[in-house]
């Protein structure tokens, strides 16, 4: 960054510093006092500059210098992005540890990316071609991936020279007839979505492996997703599950203010786990940005930003995105301190009134889309909400279920029930069910829909017969509604519930989750038939092949054991007489 006026502190308020003597634009980045702290312009009032800076300001004084770098805040895109961890600001956390040990000075920095490494880059263009913004140049191996070296969106020309070989992020590698300079780094400010030629319908699922999601609440490619729920309930763990296994090639993941102990577990297990797909470490497709409620609260509100950013460069490439922003909730309370030390007027709760413009702001930048490379790509977006105390009717839960069309609702009476994941099938929803049924009717089976719903009516047929239940008893129930309670019980104990630490039972396929709903279905038909002919429920429960039917999940072979379980099952319902 050239560096362009300077001018000295006239107020300082927490992390909200007033300067007079530059000029400079919204959202220049700008540095601060003797230590040269970080911070950005984020309001102009005469000759004052309001400014948030991204670290602790004790001991700043009045009177102590300001250096506008003339740039907004930006972060730096190219090979190496892919195994990082980051704070708010794509400093990355690794280095800064060797340079300074565990507890880090202010002031402190270092590039995003490693400028001393080597990359084997192979270009995919020859000279001649004719080149507009955003198309691949090349390809470096990184990860598990193939990084597609992109021209900036701001280049255009025809290629005057290319080279094959190992280069530097900051080498050139090759340059157009512009006199525009290539190379394997770029920049891009966080604040500006990056440009794409068109916004497809997000017609095709995001399989999580997880059945309660897929089954009945599937998110879309390029979709949105919030994830509410309160202390303990599982949040994090769901949000691991679906970095690992989800068919998003790209994994983001932003922890935006979450406690450190939460935030160092996923920092210590990301890296050990394994990448299902490939065999290789998780971390190898996954880029993490950590930023722990005691760092600073101006670089808590600036990560989600960062972390969007750098998955639209990603999406630029070709690749399914999946961005998980844990949480959401801790990224409006800085907003919110950073609003009221700037006097604004306080919202509903204290939070700004443009809250839910933020919100949106950030929901926006998903989608599946064509980019200006010529290939496919998207961001599907899951965002993780606390609400204090569990209560779904705060400003931040309220405004984000305005924006997204996926809501997990966690519960914490499931998590008191050892219920996992604590999904509330009742709350819960998704308004993708339309656009993707026929996707599941080409790919999975043609009635997935029709299996769908029938879990479905189940359940909520299950939840108006126990308020019944609660004044009289189940005992006082028909046959055929205490038969309804029990498979809506099956489905709830066999399907829903889900162990992330099970080796089998961990990932479900769609075509296995398909068939084994479908297979307590019809055990729900053998019954019905079996009470119309004044067969005991009784009898019906205590079937050998219902409790086989719990142990299926965990069987790795379920092709052949639900066929021998389906023979079986006749067998034994013909000898009730059905």
């Amino acid at each position: 960054m050239v560096e362009k006026t300077k001018g000295r502190i006239s107020r300082v308020a927490g992390p909200v510093v007033t300067a007079v003597g530059i000029a400079p634009r919204m959202y220049d980045v700008v540095f601060v006092g003797q230590l040269k702290l970080m911070g950005e312009v984020i309001k102009l009032v005469g000759n004052k500059t309001i400014i948030q800076v991204y670290e602790d300001t004790s001991g700043i004084r009045p009177g102590e210098e300001v250096v506008d770098s003339g740039a907004p805040l930006q972060v730096e895109l190219g090979p190496g992005l892919l195994s990082s961890v980051y704070d708010g600001v794509q400093r990355p956390l690794p280095v800064l540890r060797d340079k300074q040990g565990d507890f880090v000075s202010r002031g402190v920095t270092a590039p995003g990316l490693d400028r001393t490494k080597k990359w084997k880059f192979r270009p995919t263009v020859k000279k001649g071609d004719d080149l507009q913004g955003g198309a691949i140049i090349g390809e470096v191996p990184e990860g598990n991936i193939t990084h597609k070296v992109l021209l900036p969106v701001n280049f255009k020309g025809k290629v005057k020279s290319i080279s094959e070989g190992e280069f530097t992020v900051e080498d050139q590698v090759g340059e157009l007839d512009s006199g525009q300079k290539l190379r394997l780094m770029q920049t891009w400010p966080v604040r500006h979505a990056r440009p794409y030629v068109d916004k497809l319908l997000p017609d095709i699922p995001l399989v999580t492996g997880q059945r309660v999601l897929d089954m009945l609440f599937p998110l879309a490619k390029g979709g949105t997703a919030a994830i509410p729920g309160g202390f303990g309930t599982g949040k994090t763990v769901i949000s691991q599950q679906l970095s690992k296994w989800s068919d998003a090639q790209i994994v983001v993941y932003v922890g935006c203010g979450e406690r450190g102990n939460e935030m160092t577990e996923v920092l210590t297990t990301f890296p050990e786990l394994e990448d299902p797909k490939t065999g290789k470490p998780l971390m190898g497709r996954t880029v993490l940005i950590a930023n722990t409620s005691n760092m600073p609260v101006a670089a808590r509100e600036a990560s989600v930003y960062t972390g969007i950013t750098i998955a639209e460069y990603y999406r630029d490439m070709g690749y399914d995105v999946s961005l998980m922003a844990d949480s959401t909730s801790r990224w409006a309370e800085a907003m919110r301190e950073i609003s009221s030390r700037l006097e604004e007027m306080p919202g509903e709760e204290g939070y700004p009134a443009y809250l839910a413009s933020r919100l949106s702001e950030f929901y926006e930048r998903c989608g599946r889309v064509k980019t200006h490379s010529g290939n496919i790509g998207s961001i599907s977006v899951i965002g993780a909400v606390s609400p204090s105390g569990g209560d779904f009717s705060e400003p931040v839960t309220q405004s984000t279920l305005r924006i997204v069309k996926v809501f997990w609702a966690l519960d914490s009476k499931l998590r008191e029930r050892r219920h996992f994941p604590a999904i509330n099938w009742l709350t819960s929803y998704s308004l993708y069910n339309t656009t993707l049924e026929d996707w599941y009717r080409k790919n999975v089976a043609e009635d997935w829909n029709a299996v769908r719903l029938w879990a479905m009516e189940t359940l909520q047929e299950e939840s108006e017969l126990q308020e019944i239940v609660q004044l009289v008893g189940s005992d006082a129930l028909p046959e055929e509604q205490r038969l309804t309670l029990e498979v809506a019980r099956m489905i709830r104990e066999f399907f829903l519930q889900q162990s992330a630490y099970h080796p089998v039972d961990t990932y479900s396929p769609l075509k296995r989750q398909y068939e084994y709903m479908g297979a307590i279905r019809k055990f729900s038909e053998h019954a019905t038939k079996a009470i119309s002919l004044e067969v005991p429920l009784e009898r019906i429960v205590s079937l050998q092949c219902r409790s086989d039917l719990g142990k299926l999940k965990f069987e790795e072979t379920i092709d052949n054991d639900l066929k021998t379980l389906t023979v079986a099952m006749e067998k034994q319902f013909a000898g009730l007489g059905a």
